[in-house]
Parts: structure tokens; sequence; C-alpha cells
């Protein structure tokens, strides 16, 4: 290997907002389009939020101002309003800002003073007005450089801070706010502060009974009993169990940010539930019966707390005041507590969560020689068939930075899943290839899951048999052609999911790879075409009489085109579910009998589709 030189030349200081230029994973994470939850253009709008939210935290204001139209964020509080003199500063000067001063902020969510400078370095337009005692003061900025300080002005507005931004769309290429996602995080921040009043373009977002109006909001079908909804210093906490869920299902909160990959309080309420559930019914019932089906949320304020990253998913702190108890030893005590009394004062639910235990118990162990069998098989095929093509990176390796990109495509059949594979990005892209159709699994048990290799083998890729703590990838994607049998396998495959682990939908991992479906070229060009309108604009844009190419089949795309529908470019389409809707009502209208309305939706989209053929032909 050649040798290459270091000298004092490969040496470079970058100033605060180069640094955060060339390097944003490292403040917000991967970048992305918008169509992932947690890509970076809501990373930008949360930063903002959250020193909004600090403010009502800290007692100065009850309503937050929330705008986003046509990719420009506008945020509004009633707070205190940034110290007219540091206005400047505060969102452009690296270790500055208010929240090194724990009086002023004493349970915040950032301390580190860099979330609204990151807002601002990555944003093409970036203005902050602060408000204050009747006066004004604005800066506008581009790309973290100041544009243009404004004067001190007087104003009859009330105390608070304006901040306007659109982002850089040469960092976020082509990117696109998603409203349920932007909906998701407003009615989260509503929920953990009641008596905020928050406005989304005008519409309302209140909450009375936080943790347990969230849950109720969230979970889809029958539960087993009345939410349980526990409050004490500095932790409130919200639980049930589910009877459409067989896994876990958590909802975990630091000082208001929400730890999508939970963290010490997550994993130290686990254990407390484990351990109060014992002490209550006298038996030592295993953990995993326990904890099956359960559906919680739960909040914690700490003053200083440790993340394992800047985009804050994921608690590190062991310790918590008040006292510098360890996090374990607050939220055991607190359960011993609180949880045991409310079993007592409440016998009927006390007997239905037994029920439902002892009920966990006798399916475990039916399911336990079925499991190992499963286990064995899926080792052994995945050694021998080698139906998963892995990739290098994983969703748990907390220190590469790449984790949040990794991806595992499900495709059909070898053709699909050889052209994705010979081109992919093998550090972060997985490829696991279905044989033929998957079983249609609605209303069946958990068991099918086992004893159906198809699905013990994506359980075992995926590595969510337990819970979703485990996930080997942040992006599940369903590569299935765009013809009947494609959209067939795709709806099997989102009814396995939503049957067994429908976290895994609501946590949005679950995405459907958009490839084209026109290819149009001349001699000169080739555009690629994800709808009808975008051949019609390449067909016009080409000339007169160019080929148009109609893919049917991932098969039928060579793996050098390929290459640019799962690179930078990709297009994802996340899979939502509307939180008014649930997912036994879903399942049952797609997948259970063939029901009126049902058939109805089939024809007028068969009618749609053969009327683009026509015009094809024609």
């Amino acid at each position: 290997m050649a040798k290459s030189n270091y000298t004092e030349d490969n040496i470079k200081s970058l100033d605060w907002k180069e640094h955060i230029r060339t390097r944003p994973g490292m403040y917000i994470g991967k970048l992305g389009d918008g169509s992932a939850f947690d890509d970076g253009i809501y990373v930008l709008l949360k930063e903002v939020m959250d020193n909004s939210i600090d403010e009502f935290m800290m007692g100065e204001g009850n309503r937050i101002d929330i705008n986003v139209k046509e990719g420009v964020v506008s945020i509004r509080d009633y707070g205190r309003g940034i110290p007219l003199g540091k206005v400047v500063e505060v969102v452009s000067k690296m270790n500055t800002g208010g929240k090194y001063d724990s009086e002023a902020f004493k349970k915040s969510i950032g301390l580190n003073g860099v979330g609204t400078k990151a807002v601002n370095a990555l944003s093409v337009n970036f203005k902050v007005t602060a408000y204050r005692d009747g006066q004004a003061k604005t800066a506008d900025f581009s790309k973290g450089e100041l544009v243009k300080e404004y004067k001190l002005v007087s104003t009859t507005e009330k105390n608070g801070t304006l901040v306007e931004f659109r982002p850089d769309d040469t960092i976020f290429k082509k990117y696109h706010f998603v409203h349920e996602y932007i909906d998701r995080m407003i009615w989260n921040y509503a929920f953990l502060n009641t008596g905020l009043k928050l406005y989304l373009n005008g519409e309302e977002y209140k909450s009375d009974n936080g943790l347990k109006d969230l849950l109720e909001k969230n979970i889809t079908g029958e539960i087993i009993y009345p939410i349980i909804h526990l409050k004490g210093e500095d932790i409130e906490l919200a639980m049930t169990h589910s009877n459409e869920h067989y896994s876990e299902e958590y909802y975990s909160y630091v000082n208001g940010q929400y730890t999508t990959q939970g963290g010490t309080h997550q994993a130290a309420f686990r254990e407390a539930l484990v351990k109060t559930i014992r002490e209550f019914y006298k038996k030592e019932f295993d953990p995993a019966d326990i904890r099956k089906s359960i559906v919680a949320a739960i909040s914690i304020k700490v003053q200083e707390p440790i993340f394992e990253s800047q985009t804050k998913t994921k608690l590190g702190s062991s310790e918590i005041a008040p006292g510098g108890q360890s996090m374990r030893s607050f939220i055991n005590d607190f359960m011993k507590q609180h949880l045991d009394n409310y079993l007592h004062k409440n016998p009927e639910t006390a007997k239905l969560i037994e029920a439902k235990i002892v009920a966990n118990e006798r399916e475990r162990k039916e399911l336990s020689g079925i499991q190992k069998l499963a286990r064995e098989r899926a080792k052994k095929s995945s050694l021998h068939n080698k139906k998963l093509r892995d990739c290098r990176v994983h969703l748990d390796d907390t220190k590469d930075a790449r984790r949040l990109e990794t991806s595992i495509f499900i495709c059909e059949g070898d053709s699909a899943s050889g052209s994705i594979t010979k081109t992919r990005d093998v550090n972060t892209q997985a490829v696991f290839s279905l044989k033929g159709k998957p079983l249609n699994c609605f209303g069946l048990g958990k068991k099918v899951v086992y004893e159906n290799e198809e699905f013990n083998l994506l359980q075992a890729a995926l590595n969510i048999e337990d819970n979703l703590e485990e996930l080997r990838y942040n992006n599940v994607i369903i590569a299935t052609d765009a013809d009947v049998d494609g959209m067939h396998i795709r709806l099997l495959l989102l009814t396995f999911f939503l049957q067994f682990f429908p976290d895994l939908v609501k946590n949005n991992h679950v995405k459907i790879l958009q490839t084209p479906l026109f290819r149009v070229r001349n001699k000169k060009e080739t555009a690629y075409c994800y709808s009808d309108e975008e051949r019609k604009a390449a067909v016009a844009k080409l000339g007169p009489k160019p080929e148009i190419t109609r893919f049917k089949g991932l098969g039928e795309i060579s793996p050098d085109e390929f290459k640019h529908f799962i690179g930078k470019d990709i297009r994802l389409e996340p899979v939502l579910i509307d939180q008014k809707s649930s997912i036994t009502e879903l399942l049952n209208y797609y997948m259970g009998k063939n029901t009126q309305g049902r058939q109805d939706f089939i024809i007028e989209n068969l009618r749609i589709e053969k009327d683009t053929e026509k015009e094809l032909i024609g």
C-alpha cells in the first residue's frame, strides 16, 4: 500500500457552522428527505420546540404556535424571550446559552446549547426574534452566517421568542414534511406537558391526563383492564395489557424528550415491574409472562441527563436526583409504593392482570418446544440456504454513525434480490429473499410464526422474537413488484407485521420501496418515472416518440439500473397507521372475508389501472 503524507497541512480547523455543515450527522443523526420520522428535518423542528417547551417547564408561557407550510417552519412561544443583548450569540456562538445555568433551566431537555446553532447552520434562511418587556430584537442568518442584525424596536407583542427557518435543500435533498410525523411529535409534547396549549397550523393540541391520554390515543383495539395511571415527583407512568399485542410496547421520555431507543429509565421500569408483580402476588412469575402484551409509557425528569448521542434517543444516565439515587432504585421505589397500592385498592384489575400472566405462561409453555425447533431451523437455514445477505453495520452499533441508515430489503424471489444484492451498500443494506407468497396469517395465533418457515426465518433475521429492543435494522423495506402479485405479497407481509409486531409499524420502521413504473428514453437521455404524471412530463421533455418501458417486476430492472433506486436518491414510502383506526378492523377489511366495501375498492382501483394501460397502448 502506498504511503500518504501526513503533515501540518493536513490539520484543519473549522469554525462552528462549517463543522456542523460538514458533519451534520453528529448533530442531527441521519439526513433523509423527510420520509422517515427520524430524518433530520424533524430533528431541526424538535430542537427549536425543545427550547420553547423548556420555557413552559420553567413556568413561563402556556402556549406555542407552530406553522409548517411549503417547507418553512415557524415556532412562536410565549416564554421569557431571549435576553435582547444576546440574541445573535445564543443562536450562533458555541458554548453560549442559558442552559449552562442550572437555576435558569433546572430540568431541561438539552444542556449543551448546540441545538439551535445546528438549526441555524443547516438552514438556508434562519430568523430569530426575541420579544421582551415591550422591545423586540431580530436577526437574519443564512447557513449560519449573520445576514442582518436589526436594531431594537418597540413592540406590543407578548414576551417570547419567534424562530423561522427553511432547511437547506442542498443538505436535505428533495425534503418534504410528513404531517403525520409532526402531528405525533406535537401530541407527545401535549401529553408530557399538561396545561400547555399547542397550535399546529391553527389546530389545537392539548392534554389534561398526560400519559393516560397518550396510551388511549395510541392503543388500538381492546385492552384487558383500565389504564393504570400513576404520578409522583419527577415521574409519571401509564400502563395496561392489550389483547392485540404479542410483544412489549413502550413510550419512554426524559424531560419531554421521546427516547425511541429507551435507555436506563426504560430498563429500570421493566425490571421494577417484574419485581413489584412478583412481590404482590407472591409468585415467581417468569419476566416474559409478566411483560408480554404490555403497553406502557414512562416519563421522568432528570437534572442534567446524559444521552448517548446529540439526537437524544437513548438515555445513558445511571444516577438521578433527588438524593443521587440510581435510576434502578428511584423507579423501583416508586413502583413498589404506587403500583402495589393501586393493585390493593383495585382488586378487579389485579385479578385481570394475574389471569393475563397465567394465560401468557400457558401459551409460552405450549410454544416452548416449537420455539426451540424453530430457532434451530433458523440458525441452520441462515448458514446454508443464504436467505439473508447481511450487512456489516447494525442498529445496535451505537458507535457507528451509519447505524440509523441500516436497512433490510424483503424481496420476492431470487431475481429481484439478486439485482439488489449486486448493487447494495454492503455496509448498511441487507437483503432477505422470500420464497413464494407468505401465508395469510390474519386471525391465526403466534404458533404460526414458528411453524411457517418464511415467517420464522424473517423473524430471526430481524431479531424481533421477544421485543424490538434488539431490532437489527432501522428500516424494514418491503421491496415487491408493482403488479397484482407484488401488491398481494406486500399486503401479506404487512398483515404479518401488524398481527404479531404492530409496534414495528407504529414506530415507523416499515417502509415500502418505490421503484419506477416507467423508463422513458431517447438516444441522449433516460428518465425514470414513478407515476403516470412523471411519465407524461418525461415524454413532453424528451421529444417525439421516445421509447417507453413499463416495469412490471423488479426482476426486469438490471443491477446497473437498480443502483439509482436504492442509493442516495432512494424513495421510501412510510407505512403509516391512522391513530384513530383499529388494527383489527384494518386487517379484517383487507385480509378477512370478502366484504362489499373491499370489492368496491378493488373494482375502482382496477379501473384506474386499466385506463392507464389503454393510454399506453393507444
